[in-house]
């Protein structure tokens, strides 16, 4: 697997959240204190997810991972704050499978 897949996941986990985090504050505000209004970031959040759970199925792939884990990283992007600890554990866990890592430097 290129790191590239594993960088792409690891972004778009972080926006991903960052944007659930924005669109959960912005439905406290219009639900709460009936002010402000959700429609413009809960579809960028929905975009954004939409690439997060292609990004994240491409990494499940090449990992190999049974389709309940895939489903437990997806999940990940729909609850606030879980990809912040999902995320890292993912990437200690296919940092391993990375095939194209820079090489160490021959010693002399």
């Amino acid at each position: 697997m290129k790191q590239t897949v594993l960088t792409r996941y690891r972004v778009m986990a972080y926006i991903t959240a960052i944007w659930l985090l924005v669109f959960t504050a912005a439905i406290i505000a219009k639900y709460g204190f009936e002010t402000g209004d959700t429609m413009v970031i809960s579809q960028i959040h929905g975009v954004l997810f939409i690439v997060y759970v292609v990004f994240a199925f491409d990494l499940g792939s090449k990992a190999k991972w049974p389709f309940g884990k895939l489903l437990w990283v997806l999940a990940a992007g729909c609850i606030p704050v879980a990809s912040f600890f999902v995320e890292p554990k993912i990437s200690r866990e296919v940092q391993p499978l990375v095939t194209d890592r820079p090489q160490e430097p021959a010693k002399a």
